[in-house]
């Protein structure tokens, strides 16, 4: 069975090279100056004052760790980093981290295409159609060329592989080419999901959810339920808890669940280089440039974005549309999220949150305890 072919690679490659916990090293070079005689506890002091006063329609907790495990935690109302929130687009990164550790053990490859796992039911794509060049890649890097959604991912009754059947007729003939135009969008990862479960040798979602979380033991209380688990929507079904979250984003980070950090470096560097920019809410939303990796943004606040001033890339992120925003500093180590639930369409609400106080939150990583 290829589930067991993934449990036992997963099991014998961790064991051998043990990961990349950075945890336990010395703390990468910063390039943030260190204050003078600078006080965490003042610091934190003054990210509580300001977060206090946050003018927000909604409860939402505020958690920071540095490379060392130092943490910083500020909860507003009723919010905990137990409280169960709906992911949106914040479930994205997890998606493709998931279906990366099918890549890292050879059970997928970003070269393979949707026809080599799916059959013709599922994937009515002809051969002469430009959209049958699509590969995983560009699928995690949302520039496969599909454009429409289709409805019945939304609807919890709707089988998942006749739903993928769905998408790809609803973008046949479209006269998009794979690999030339980011659009942001999910039908990208539903197909690339279909493939995942297919290589697994499973039949749902739900069950190569639950083998990723047997063997990491992480996401214990969360779970890809939106708008059902039958059929959730990869790129923004997620139910989670703060904890769960930062706990994946440590791991993730400390390369606790791949071979080597190669992994990571492919999802969080910039897949956009050639393409062109469609539809990204990161342009419309709050006017930055950022360029996508695999299920992730690329954050760079220089507009238009710059391969020279932009990379090697500093933060990532994966913010969803109710305000969450989860996020790792790759050049400082130290991750956080703001947690939270408001209406459909806050995600600039959320990073406005973030971006209040991104002095502060600079400073306190910069500062040794």
């Amino acid at each position: 069975m290829k589930r067991f072919a993934l449990i036992t690679a997963v099991a014998l490659l961790l064991q051998a090279c043990g990961g990349s916990d950075s945890s336990g090293g010395d703390p990468p070079e910063s390039g943030t100056p260190v204050p003078q005689q600078c006080l965490r506890s003042v610091i934190e002091a003054n990210l509580d004052s300001a977060l206090q006063v946050v003018s927000t329609d909604v409860d939402f907790s505020f958690y920071l760790e540095d490379i060392n495990g130092d943490s910083y935690e500020f909860n507003r109302g009723s919010s905990t980093l137990q409280t169960p929130y709906e992911s949106a687009s914040t479930s994205k990164w997890v998606s493709a981290a998931i279906i990366m550790q099918l890549v890292d053990v050879g059970l997928l490859s970003l070269d393979d295409s949707p026809q080599d796992f799916l059959n013709a039911e599922s994937w009515p794509v002809e051969n002469d159609d430009p959209l049958a060049a699509i590969t995983l890649r560009q699928l995690l890097s949302f520039t496969s060329g599909l454009t429409e959604d289709a409805l019945c991912s939304n609807l919890p009754n709707a089988d998942y592989f006749a739903c993928v059947a769905t998408t790809a007729e609803r973008n046949i003939g479209n006269g998009e080419v794979p690999g030339e135009t980011f659009n942001y969008g999910s039908a990208h990862l539903q197909v690339a999901g279909a493939m995942a479960i297919e290589a697994l040798d499973e039949n749902s979602w739900a069950a190569l959810f639950t083998n990723f979380k047997s063997l990491t033991g992480l996401f214990p209380n969360s779970s890809y339920n939106l708008p059902s688990t039958s059929n959730p929507r990869l790129a923004g079904g997620m139910t989670w808890t703060a904890e769960d979250y930062i706990n994946f984003i440590r791991a993730f980070r400390d390369v606790d669940f791949y071979t080597s950090d190669m992994v990571v470096n492919q999802i969080a560097s910039d897949q956009l280089s050639e393409a062109n920019i469609g539809n990204s809410p990161a342009l419309s939303g709050i006017g930055e440039d950022w360029h996508y990796g695999f299920g992730v943004w690329i954050e760079c606040h220089q507009n238009p974005f710059s391969e020279s001033a932009c990379t090697p890339e500093q933060q990532i992120s994966s913010p969803g549309a109710y305000g969450a925003y989860p996020f790792l500093n790759r050049e400082e180590g130290y991750f956080g999220i703001v947690a939270r639930q408001g209406e459909l369409g806050t995600f600039r609400e959320g990073y406005a949150l973030f971006d209040g106080v991104r002095d502060l939150v600079e400073d306190w990583a910069a500062c040794s305890r």
